[in-house]
């Protein structure tokens, strides 16, 4: 088993007065060749966006891009028609594709908007751009897959043979992720602390393991963790 643990302060990051960000890979001006990505993950963006601010309209193509809103709500549009607002409990897919532009605001005068943006390479370029949301209700005390490589009714579908999983617990428990190589999981905890395979991680701390084929985490209560299961190769 190998596993690289990445602290929070450890993060690159970025303070433009309207956004408050930190970046778990290399990512605009901040660059870390030891932090490139890790299997199919290339960003994963933890932002804090103020009142009324956000990003005017700019292009992406050819990567799956997965937006969690943790608090405060998201206005989106986009050049496949979609304009919506989304909370907390929904999750954003949109499949750049062959090239897409969108915009995204914090769509509160008053309150700061916060969320995970994650990019995953795609398995197949130049697809039709497309765009999904959904809402979850996630089951206590377990891990929730929230977006996979197939097409299922209750996961958001992805171009690439990853998934993602969300979980929150309000009690100690012990579970067992399961995974083979050449796959590996990146797991960040979101709130709270947890142990997994015997090293002790605490808010928003993350670690990357690969060449097993199960992982061992010992959850504390009242703690929220984000999941990334992804092929390495």
């Amino acid at each position: 088993m190998n596993k690289n643990i990445h602290l929070a302060n450890e993060r690159g990051g970025a303070n433009y007065d309207w956004l408050k960000t930190k970046y778990s890979f290399s990512f605009a001006d901040y660059y870390n060749p030891a932090r490139m990505g890790f299997g199919k993950i290339r960003v994963l963006n933890d932002d804090i966006i103020a009142p009324g601010a956000g990003f005017d309209t700019h292009p992406h193509d050819n990567m799956e891009i997965i937006t969690i809103p943790l608090s405060g709500e998201l206005a989106h549009k986009d050049s496949t028609g979609s304009e919506e607002v989304i909370a907390p409990g929904q999750i954003q897919v949109m499949s750049a594709g062959s090239g897409i532009q969108h915009s995204e605001y914090n769509h509160s005068k008053t309150k700061d908007l916060k969320l995970f943006q994650i990019w995953i390479e795609t398995s197949q370029e130049n697809v039709e751009p497309r765009h999904k949301t959904k809402t979850f209700n996630l089951e206590k005390n377990k891990l929730v897959k929230i977006v996979a490589g197939d097409k299922n009714p209750d996961t958001l579908f992805i171009y690439q043979d990853a998934s993602i999983w969300l979980s929150d617990f309000n009690q100690a428990i012990k579970l067992s992720f399961e995974t083979s190589p050449p796959r590996g999981a990146f797991i960040l905890v979101i709130e709270g602390s947890a142990k997994i395979e015997n090293e002790i991680l605490n808010k928003r701390d993350s670690i990357e393991i690969e060449d097993t084929n199960n992982i061992q985490l010992e959850v504390n209560e009242n703690t929220k963790l984000l999941l990334i299961d992804t092929p390495i190769s």
